[in-house]
């Protein structure tokens, strides 16, 4: 089954894809509809307003989840890459509901960074409250699957040894286009993810390269705090990233970025450069 969340005249709607249509649920968003215990009957039973899938207006998968858990350095060509050692558990770091956008929506490269770079990985969404669970129950607790590109300011990530103030600027993060639930794809298995700039490709990996898979990474973060449905994690990002060439490339004003996972779907995102005014001083008397 595929999920989304849609924009419609003033508000949002999650709906079930059916090919060609979507079809409403009732719900505002596939966050509240993930937080109904019965959300996979009730989205498969879903017949409300319907829309032609070439007409909508995707916002992000889930658009504003209670946590967004990132992990760095999960697949073993990256870490290689970057001249790590595996690691032993997962590096994590957490992004805010403000920096998410829709697959296709502009990302807005921040004024105070001359370092933004690209990042795509594979998002996995929680379904079910899970704590202190084992990989079993882990697995049990996942939505689904989908694509997001964990978009940074690389010079800002670098200011110190915490990574999270390089990693949450606002309007970076482009999360969809769709939540395909687990038994339309298998991640373990393996996916083809990639990513391009202007079409061509800097990032191709298969998530069965990923040195922590989905299962264990809930399994783990469940252990530090409770996973709530619409909760997400981004998995981690493979080789290709544009501040380990030589020389260094970033992301610039007019350029497409482009996030695809295999089975899952694709996102196209255009930069644009954020517009700052500029403060000016009132005058005063005399």
């Amino acid at each position: 089954m595929k999920l989304a969340t849609i924009r419609t005249a003033g508000a949002t709607a999650a709906v079930r894809i059916d090919g060609d249509t979507a079809v409403e649920t009732g719900h505002r968003d596939l966050g509240a509809l993930l937080a109904d215990p019965d959300w996979k009957r009730l989205a498969a039973a879903a017949a409300g307003t319907a829309h032609a899938v070439g007409s909508l207006d995707y916002a992000p998968v889930v658009p504003r989840p209670g946590k967004i858990i990132c992990v760095g350095l999960n697949y073993r060509n990256h870490i290689l890459e970057m001249g790590r050692e595996l690691p032993q558990y997962p590096t994590l770091f957490a992004k805010y509901p403000e920096a998410l956008i829709g697959p296709y929506d502009e990302i807005v490269l921040p004024a105070a960074s001359e370092a933004v770079d690209w990042e795509a990985e594979l998002a996995v969404v929680i379904g079910a409250p899970v704590r202190h669970a084992g990989k079993e129950a882990a697995a049990a607790a996942i939505a689904g699957y989908s694509v997001l590109n964990d978009v940074t300011a690389r010079d800002w990530q670098y200011r110190s040894p915490m990574w999270l103030q390089g990693k949450t600027f606002e309007a970076t993060t482009p999360f969809g286009p769709v939540l395909v639930t687990p038994d339309e794809a298998d991640p373990a298995a393996g996916l083809a993810l990639s990513g391009a700039v202007d079409g061509e490709t800097v990032q191709r990996a298969d998530t069965a390269d990923l040195v922590f898979d989905a299962a264990t990474l809930v399994s783990y973060i469940s252990t530090i705090l409770t996973l709530q449905p619409g909760d997400v994690i981004a998995t981690g990002t493979p080789g290709g990233v544009g501040h380990a060439r030589r020389p260094q490339r970033y992301l610039a004003e007019g350029r497409t970025l482009t996030t695809a996972v295999a089975g899952i779907g694709e996102l196209r995102n255009v930069c644009r450069a954020e517009k700052v005014d500029e403060k000016v001083e009132e005058p005063t008397d005399g």
